[in-house]
């Protein structure tokens, strides 16, 4: 994977995050698909590993590996896209991802999980997906706000 040095980080909007969310929804089924298989095959290797070190055998698990290695290349590709999106993956079996937004001035992650239609959620750099808010917050604080700092603008509460 990246080392995320190579440019600076986008910032987005829960709006502009939503417009990504077509392209990187299908981009996360096909990680969490291929990561859930790759987990399962990977099993499976070790187990006739273990039943068996007989050479009979040899050709097959050999394949097996090469097999794996391509599709764990083709997962990392999965992953340096979404990257190149500006998107962050926090975990390939349940597809949550991260947008980095700007709360108050500081940065903060728009959350998001594969079974989900939207961006409905954000949380502190710190918390994990554990301390997920809905983003409803942010919109509030927008509104009661002059400074339009937040960096999430809800025209729905305009006069």
């Amino acid at each position: 994977m990246r080392d995320g040095g190579e440019q600076p980080r986008q910032l987005f909007t829960v709006e502009e995050a939503n417009l990504r969310l077509p392209l990187v929804k299908v981009i996360v089924k096909d990680i969490v698909t291929l990561f859930t298989d790759l987990h399962d095959r990977k099993e499976r290797l070790t187990e006739l590993r273990n039943r068996s070190e007989q050479s009979e055998y040899r050709d097959e698990v050999e394949a097996m590996e090469s097999e794996l290695e391509a599709d764990i290349e083709t997962l990392d590709t999965f992953v340096a896209e979404l990257h190149d999106l500006g998107v962050e993956l926090k975990d390939p079996v349940t597809g949550l991802v991260d947008f980095r937004t700007l709360v108050d001035g500081r940065e903060a992650y728009l959350c998001w999980k594969l079974e989900e239609d939207e961006i409905g959620w954000w949380h502190e750099l710190d918390a994990g997906a554990a301390g997920r808010r809905p983003v409803s917050e942010l919109h509030e604080a927008v509104s009661a706000s002059s400074s339009g700092s937040l960096d999430v603008p809800n025209d729905s509460d305009a006069p």
